[in-house]
């Protein structure tokens, strides 16, 4: 095993992108409120560096407000293809403006009038009401592009903790756990 986990999570996103099926940028993303309650769903990776793992969303969203009251997560990236997933823990912080502008940017102009028209995780009367909500961005936003909405953008999960665990036969699967250490990584193997 490599020392470091980042490069080592390249190398099997690198093939992930190139031979897993459906979407291997799909990761389950765990939040809690400050008092323990957990909730999972799943988001799109969007980035990913030495400093840690990027994804977007609405920051009024149940995940956005879990993030803002207790700022940890856990994300997991499962490739069936490969027998392979990756599971991140870590703290949260918001990415910066220019980061978050300039994904919203390269993202279709349908998205962006969604995230204009969606108030994320709130109860709506039916679909008519969130189809009105995008005719009348669509006209607001007609002869301009569209701009990021004060309220939407990304996050980073600085990881403190990455298993990279691989299937085998009979179960005995090849698991490694890294943990941030003050002077880099350390890892461990564990038991499957």
């Amino acid at each position: 095993m490599t020392a470091d986990p980042l490069a080592l999570f390249q190398s099997w996103w690198t093939q992930a992108l190139e031979v897993e099926l459906g979407e291997p940028s799909a990761m389950t993303l765990a939040t809690a409120t400050s008092d323990g309650i957990v909730s999972a769903r799943t988001v799109l990776l969007r980035g990913v560096d030495t400093d840690g793992f990027d994804f977007f969303t609405n920051y009024n969203s149940r995940k956005g407000r879990q993030l803002a009251e207790n700022p940890r997560a856990a994300l997991v990236l499962h490739w069936g293809t490969w027998h392979r997933q990756v599971c991140i823990a870590g703290a949260v912080e918001r990415l910066n403006d220019e980061r978050s502008d300039a994904y919203f940017s390269s993202r279709p102009r349908g998205h962006q009038i969604a995230a204009w028209a969606s108030e994320q995780s709130t109860v709506i009367e039916d679909r008519a009401v969130l189809e009105e909500r995008v005719l009348a961005f669509e006209r607001e936003f007609a002869e301009r592009d569209v701009p990021r909405p004060p309220h939407w953008g990304g996050f980073r999960v600085r990881p403190e903790t990455i298993e990279f665990w691989e299937g085998q036969m009979d179960r005995l699967h090849n698991r490694f756990l890294y943990r941030r250490a003050s002077d880099g990584w350390t890892v461990e193997r564990l038991a499957p």
